[in-house]
């Protein structure tokens, strides 16, 4: 049964409509409970004449469905990973082509999946039946308009080939079982409430083209080692043939340590496919309820089998690419690449931070900071919006946003006390809807998730000194934050030299206290929009007495407080000249490297440029020594790094306690590259594009320049080159919209379109409005 069928498109119900169920959720009463061997639901019924027959679907835990022996839709880990005890989604599928005239039966395949398989990590407290102890699920068919099947107590269960599965653990499958019989019982989930389903919000996560092996070799052992040439979250597809009772156990890992396979830094996730041959010809096997993160698979043949083909199948949720940047830098243009593949290898229904070891969470700081690049490199909107609801659900009463999202650890707070509440992290409340508003124009998640973003902001508020924020700092206090996580100098527990956790707390106080009074003015909430702009008023008064010095020096002096102050307008206008100079000062200090971490790392360049220094922005983006983007790329890195030593230079590997290889946080710099080198952005004003405003960076060293996004509006195309001191700047603007040319300082002999610019007189850059359609600039610069 495990074979592809007939694909179906999961639908959705808006956020505001509920399907009635008739249907009961139902378990089966040969699942002996969390890492044994999986069950299955079946149940035969008639189906009678031709027309539209619909299949609802949801679980607890993971399921798969065949009708009639053949795959139900083509959808991936379903029903997906939610808030459990307050969302459960539902998918819907187009079933007739599956059923046939008379008898038919339908079979329910059920694995542990996030619900209670491992989470979080051994080395604290692991958790297992995290949501529940009893894997279930609910299903309904309706077809010719009346409902022919419901999961109630008339159904059977039996035991899949799958002897054990989980997100952390891997698969080991049997196949000698397959075809097991129904032979026992259910019973209702007595506890489950109909209330929490939602239809699906998501495309569902969905396989990837596969990858072929590069190379492969045998290790001293006898074991061979495949090379697939990228790092991804997925798993190997086999085909084998051997005699029954053989196995094949394929191991994964990120990289090879000096040419030795090398997985610690998985901890305790075993992340280990067992197949186990029936011996019956060729066979064929992939994964039902699991995935890992690997470039890299080990395999090894115990018994009489042969491996025939094998391959690499990356799955993501992230399937409709939008963002393409070319440079005329390879190790540039193989940075975006990377960042395009660590987003699809994380956004696997969460937005996670990586998709490898005993973690793979959604944390809601790296979701925030990267926000805005997703936007552009994939199409995101539902896919936030799905996670945003989740965030709501997760928020605690006293306004506290979760750390991680969906939270494990909520109903767990003996084990995991006060893991919520870090600046920097809940921000993403009011940062994630606003990406969204400015790149689809959706001002519905704003007026949604305005309550909780004031609730949140209202907290850290209420943890504050005045407008000064001052976290504690044991992990497990009431107010903790995280600061500028992971820093390139110090322990990554609290990385130093850094700025200090009260400036960044007091930073994002200010930061989301703005925005979110901004958010209340877009949907009419004016006494929250006064209220909270006194708020980040207040905020910014008490910052430069507390953090400037009267020379204009920030107290941390590091680079993240000079970037995040800088962009954010927090430096009074007499200090600027100063803070400018100390800020350049921080950046000679590190050897013109980068010195930031999560929170400071995306906006260290944007307040480059903000401050007039676009080429020394560009020098410590294309300088290729550790710590920086390129060095990773230069040392073979396929995805983006955790850290930005994670392999050192002497070639040695990171402390593999906390390490991975495909993490998206620092390809954040792509916004940058889209919104500040290629330079188009939507206008805040007239968001999801209506309005672009084309304003390049022109940086020599990254000549010739070309980006495409295909937004809201349509496709978008910007770019330029530079010969000489004479630029060529190329911009296409579609239909319906309008666009904005910003002019660089300094530009001379400007022709648009073959016509001389028509200037206002006066200093700055000079905006040009332009219509839809493509657009040639030509001028000319010192340099």
């Amino acid at each position: 049964m495990n074979v592809m069928g007939s694909s179906a498109t999961a639908g959705a119900l808006s956020a505001t409509e509920r399907h009635v169920w008739t249907a009961r959720m139902i378990r089966p009463l040969t699942d002996a409970g969390v890492g044994t061997r999986q069950p299955f639901l079946r149940k035969a019924f008639q189906a009678k004449g031709s027309g539209k027959a619909t299949l609802r679907i949801s679980a607890l835990g993971l399921y798969r469905a065949f009708i009639n022996g053949k795959r139900v839709g083509d959808d991936l880990l379903t029903p997906g990973w939610t808030s459990y005890n307050d969302r459960l989604s539902y998918q819907t599928y187009e079933v007739s082509d599956l059923l046939v005239d008379g008898d038919n039966v339908i079979d329910v395949w059920l694995g542990d999946g996030w619900y209670r398989s491992q989470m979080m990590w051994a080395h604290e407290h692991a958790l297992l039946n995290t949501w529940g102890d009893r894997i279930a699920a609910l299903v309904e068919i309706e077809a010719g308009g009346r409902t022919i099947l419901t999961s109630d107590e008339s159904w059977s269960s039996g035991l899949t080939p799958i002897l054990k599965s989980g997100i952390y653990f891997g698969e080991t499958y049997d196949a000698r079982l397959e075809g097991g019989p129904a032979d026992q019982g259910v019973a209702f989930h007595e506890d489950f409430d109909p209330a929490v389903l939602v239809a699906h919000e998501v495309n569902g996560v969905k396989e990837l083209g596969a990858l072929k092996p590069v190379s492969s070799v045998s290790d001293a052992e006898g074991r061979t080692i495949y090379d697939f040439g990228q790092n991804a979250a997925a798993y190997v597809a086999l085909t084998v043939a051997g005699k029954a009772g053989a196995t094949v156990t394929v191991e994964h890992s990120e990289i090879l340590d000096k040419g030795e396979f090398c997985n610690t830094n998985l901890r305790s996730a075993p992340c280990r496919i067992t197949y186990v041959l029936k011996g019956d010809g060729r066979e064929s096997y992939r994964p039902t309820f699991t995935f890992q993160g690997f470039r890299f698979a080990r395999v090894t043949v115990t018994g009489t089998a042969e491996i025939v083909d094998i391959v690499s199948v990356p799955i993501s949720t992230a399937v409709t690419r939008t963002g393409w940047l070319t440079t005329g830098h390879p190790l540039v243009n193989r940075l975006v690449e990377n960042s395009v593949w660590s987003q699809r290898s994380n956004f696997i229904d969460v937005p996670t931070d990586c998709p490898q070891r005993d973690e793979r969470l959604g944390w809601t700081g790296d979701a925030q900071v990267f926000a805005a690049t997703a936007c552009y490199l994939h199409d995101s909107h539902a896919f936030f919006v799905k996670w945003l609801r989740d965030v709501m659900a997760d928020q605690r009463p006293g306004g506290e946003i979760p750390h991680v999202v969906p939270d494990p650890t909520r109903e767990h707070e003996d084990l995991y006390a006060h893991f919520y509440g870090s600046t920097g992290w809940g921000d993403a409340i009011s940062i994630v809807p606003h990406a969204l508003y400015r790149h689809y124009g959706d001002l519905d998640i704003l007026r949604e998730a305005l309550p909780a973003m004031i609730r949140w902001n209202d907290f850290v508020w209420s943890i504050s000194n005045g407008p000064i924020v001052r976290p504690p700092r044991p992990w497990a206090a009431r107010g903790f934050t995280f600061g500028d996580w992971l820093q390139p100098k110090g322990p990554s527990e609290k990385p130093l030299p850094t700025i200090g956790d009260d400036a960044a707390a007091t930073i994002y106080l200010f930061i989301a206290a703005k925005l979110t009074a901004k958010i209340a003015g877009l949907v009419g909430d004016t006494a929250t929009e006064q209220r909270l702009s006194e708020r980040a008023a207040a905020v910014k008064a008490a910052f430069a007495p507390e953090f400037i010095t009267p020379s204009g020096r920030l107290a941390y002096d590091d680079q993240t407080s000079y970037a995040l102050a800088f962009l954010h307008d927090l430096i009074p206008e007499d200090k600027r000249a100063a803070a400018k100079d100390y800020f350049k000062a921080t950046i000679a200090r590190a050897g013109g490297r980068i010195g930031t971490g999560f929170i400071g790392t995306p906006a260290l360049l944007p307040a480059l440029v903000k401050i007039g220094e676009p080429e020394l922005a560009g020098a410590v983006f294309l300088q290729e020594d550790v710590p920086g983007w390129l060095y990773q790329v230069k040392n073979g890195a396929t995805t983006i790094w955790e850290r930005w030593d994670a392999i050192q230079a002497d070639g040695s590997v990171f402390d593999p306690s906390m390490n991975s290889y495909n993490h998206y946080a620092y390809g954040a710099v792509c916004q940058w590259l889209f919104e500040d080198v290629a330079g188009l952005k939507p206008d805040e004003d007239e968001p999801g594009f209506r309005h672009i405003l084309f304003e390049p960076a022109i940086i020599p060293a990254l000549s010739p320049v070309s980006a495409a996004h295909d937004s809201a509006a349509g496709r978008i195309e910007a770019g330029w080159r530079i010969e000489g001191d004479a630029v060529t700047w190329e911009t296409t603007v579609p239909d319906g919209a309008r666009g904005t040319l910003i002019v660089p300082v300094g530009a001379r002999d400007i022709i648009v379109d073959g016509k001389p610019a028509l200037l206002v007189a006066g200093e700055g850059r000079q905006r040009l409005a332009v219509g839809s359609g493509r657009h040639v600039v030509t001028f000319a610069i010192a340099r």
